[in-house]
């Protein structure tokens, strides 16, 4: 397998924590997402992925993109440890947590978003994160009511075992508190993220832990 990737992308992130816990052994292939103008950007890259995003997953013949239909892919092709519950049930709570940050909350604010809005909109500095807090705070707020009165949740967002709504969910945090967001606002959300970040595959899946780390 060949990973595409970028050290502080959240997408990519969650894929590396993926393939850490699935015990995968895969090629890392840095795309700088700022240098030169973006290297995800350039012909050589848009030739595996048109869309000019990372990560792109190349396994055999096969090139997945999206983070969460390749962490499916490897939760279908590689079931264990299973990074989804067994009932119908949990699995939709665990999707629908997974797709809070990464539909709801992540769009709004990675880079190609914040990047239009500094050179094309011409928003100053501080106006272009302001931005990117307010819909990181309003996304944890809504997201933190429910994980702090749903049962379900223990040590991780599903009892004790990493599942992905935790992929999704720690990639955000590391970038929230880049922004300087106060993550002890969302004393659940910042327990599940801090507890994840003491498991292996998580640490190793960390931005400073990848070659490409500035």
């Amino acid at each position: 397998m060949k990973l595409y990737s970028y050290f502080r992308s959240s997408a990519a992130y969650r894929v590396r924590i993926a393939l850490n816990l699935k015990g995968l052994d895969y090629e890392y292939a840095p795309i700088h997402l700022l240098r030169d103008g973006g290297e995800q950007l350039k012909p050589a890259y848009r030739a595996v992925n048109p869309d000019g995003i990372v990560p792109a997953l190349v396994d055999g013949d096969d090139v997945l993109t999206q983070s969460l239909a390749i962490i499916e892919y490897l939760e279908e092709t590689h079931p264990e440890p299973a990074l989804l519950p067994k009932s119908a049930s949990d699995r939709a709570f665990v999707r629908s947590v997974a797709m809070q940050v990464a539909c709801e909350i992540h769009p709004l604010d990675n880079l190609r978003v914040l990047k239009y809005l500094k050179h094309t909109v011409k928003v100053p500095d501080e106006t272009k994160d302001a931005w990117y807090r307010h819909w990181v705070e309003a996304g944890f707020e809504s997201l933190e009511k429910r994980l702090a009165a749903d049962k379900r949740v223990g040590a991780l967002t599903f009892g004790d075992t990493p599942t992905v709504a935790d992929l999704c969910i720690v990639p955000q945090v590391f970038n929230a508190r880049r922004f300087g967001i106060d993550v002890s606002r969302y004393p659940t959300i910042e327990r599940i993220a801090d507890h994840a970040d003491q498991l292996d595959a998580f640490r190793r899946a960390a931005p400073a832990e990848q070659p490409d780390a500035e």
